[in-house]
């Protein structure tokens, strides 16, 4: 601008801005709104959406040299361990018709050693989730029997509950099927909640916590 050039009114000014802006081509506005939404915090769910063969390959995330023998070994050995320990907690209780090794604690291992970051892993979900979908499924054979009904209704209500109570722990929503389906389980009733889920995952818990101990100590 020319010295002594009378200044344009802000108005003006912005109202060229905007005209500047309708000039620029769509992709240059697109790219404007993305940085715009960005820096306020708000990013556009075209951006955070991956496309969907995404999903079919490994996790880019994660680093792409391969897991040492003792991030393999550790919890390997301490599924190993749980299931053993599970297994001779059957023969004891064998007479009372009651069964430790059930597929849910198998998912809960996995969960817990392989993944204790994660938020499956955490305390307060895997108890809250463990406690209140069974109790779940015990409400739904009390009300429909071993019907589909049954089935499909325990299972809509433990996903919402686990939404609802934000303690989403995948391995608990089998919980209520198997209820339905294992006639060894009726008897216990709502003591269900508490074993053998319950009672198993606090199990799984102090494993875990060797687990992760070795991991983090004895690396080969």
């Amino acid at each position: 601008m020319p010295f002594g050039a009378p200044r344009k009114p802000t108005s003006q000014r912005s109202s060229s801005r905007r005209l500047n802006l309708q000039r620029l081509s769509p992709g240059s506005r697109s790219l404007r709104s993305r940085i715009t939404r960005t820096r306020h915090g708000v990013v556009a769910s075209s951006n955070v959406s991956a496309p969907l063969w995404d999903s079919w390959k490994p996790d880019s995330t994660t680093p792409a040299s391969a897991p040492s023998l003792s991030d393999i070994f550790w919890p390997s050995a301490g599924a190993f361990a749980a299931m053993a320990i599970f297994g001779k907690m059957d023969q004891i209780l064998a007479p009372k018709g009651i069964s430790m090794t059930i597929a849910p604690l198998g998912a809960v291992a996995a969960i817990l050693f392989v993944t204790p970051s994660s938020p499956g892993a955490r305390k307060y979900n895997m108890f809250m989730a463990q406690i209140g979908c069974a109790a779940i499924g015990v409400i739904a054979f009390s009300l429909f029997g071993p019907s589909w009904l049954a089935r499909s209704a325990a299972l809509s209500a433990s996903i919402a509950f686990m939404i609802y109570t934000r303690s989403t722990h995948p391995p608990a929503a089998s919980l209520p099927i198997l209820f339905i389906d294992g006639a060894k389980f009726h008897h216990l009733n709502f003591w269900y909640a508490l074993f053998p889920g319950t009672a198993g995952c606090i199990i799984l818990c102090l494993i875990q916590e060797i687990v992760c101990y070795l991991k983090d100590n004895l690396k080969f």
